[in-house]
């Protein structure tokens, strides 16, 4: 499993939610390439709750768009947006059962959209929510001008992460 640079950190005006590092409200999340598949670990933290011990859902949803937008990123090499995301809550995410891991891979692509499938999984390994997730693409001209991709290759690493491979 190889670690995922965040190339827009250090973009001016850089905040966003799901993957920024420095927004103090967001989620922070950080990724993994495994084959196929984008990785995503994360800690839940108790302002991300719904109901008491469960993560809610809205930032479940956020979380399996953000992930897939890593996905159009790194394994389709350009920048799109959200055109649906349909999600399925299986069972509630208890913040007390640790670490959420969040799987991600292409299933598909027609014309200039992408349909990637993601799962969320408990800190006990168990799928507990699932999304499909349908991306506008965005063509490599506007994707440099309008999201300020920066190229597949400034995502990339040298850098594995295998203790946490399962």
């Amino acid at each position: 499993m190889r670690k995922l640079r965040n190339p827009f950190a250090g973009h001016p005006g850089y905040n966003c939610f799901g993957c920024s590092p420095h927004n103090s409200a967001g989620l922070k999340m950080e990724f993994r390439e495994s084959g196929d598949e984008i990785i995503s670990f994360w800690e839940p933290d108790e302002h991300f709750q719904g109901f008491s011990d469960i993560l809610h859902g809205g930032i479940q949803a956020t979380m399996m768009d953000e992930i897939a937008s890593w996905v159009v990123f790194v394994k389709l090499g350009t920048a799109g947006v959200t055109r649906r995301l349909n999600t399925i809550y299986r069972k509630p995410v208890r913040l007390s059962a640790g670490g959420i891991t969040l799987r991600a891979k292409l299933v598909g692509t027609k014309r200039n959209l992408a349909t990637i499938g993601v799962t969320l999984y408990d800190g006990a390994k168990k799928a507990c929510s699932e999304g499909v997730v349908e991306y506008f693409l965005l063509s490599a001209e506007r994707a440099l001008k309008e999201m300020y991709y920066p190229g597949k290759e400034a995502f990339t690493t040298d850098e594995r992460d295998d203790e946490n491979e399962w």
